[in-house]
């Protein structure tokens, strides 16, 4: 009887772990967020068909209520408001993640070509002032979220051409990214 009980506890223990997030498609960790929130980070990231495994190293991706939503190289923080709104959400998720590609797997040229493909301003912040879609990264990451899991669900679907995943058809994209991460960075 005591070893069954064991077992359950350990079974229970390893699966609150905070850390152990191991969803296919990724190397990642999550750090906070509730276990419903860190299932949703982990469906949102299954649901699309990229393969986020390709970012050569482990992402830590922070949930908290207080907490802008953003990505750094290594590092992706989401809201937890965010995260609670479900589905809703994965679009973002997916956006946040995909910023790793670039910081990992884009080099200059690649950026130059998307910066032209995506009809931006200039690549990621560099010239201060310009509007989120503006930026080739937000473009990027959004054209990459909608270009991988083109679900009625995802909040970054484009209604017109100068949204933000709207400037090049999902199937032009993934084949234009297939090319420039052939040539790896």
């Amino acid at each position: 009887m005591r070893t069954p009980l064991v077992v359950l506890l350990s079974f229970v223990a390893a699966a609150s772990w905070v850390g152990a997030a191991a969803a296919r498609g990724g190397h990642y960790r999550i750090d906070g967020g509730t276990g419903a929130e860190r299932r949703q980070v982990e469906a949102a990231l299954d649901a699309s068909s990229f393969d986020w495994g390709l970012v050569p190293l482990e992402i830590v991706i922070h949930i908290a209520r207080d907490t802008e939503t953003r990505a750094a190289p290594g590092e992706i923080w989401l809201n937890a408001g965010l995260v609670d709104a479900g589905t809703f959400a994965w679009g973002l998720i997916q956006h946040e993640y995909a910023h790793q590609v670039d910081f990992f797997l884009l080099d200059a040229p690649a950026r130059d070509v998307l910066v032209s493909a995506l009809g931006a301003q200039a690549w990621c912040y560099e010239v201060p002032g310009l509007r989120h879609q503006q930026y080739g990264c937000e473009r990027f990451a959004s054209s990459l979220a909608w270009a991988y899991w083109p679900s009625k669900d995802n909040c970054l679907r484009p209604t017109r051409r100068a949204d933000e995943a709207g400037s090049v058809p999902p199937a032009r994209f993934r084949a234009l990214l297939t090319q420039l991460l052939s040539h790896p960075a």
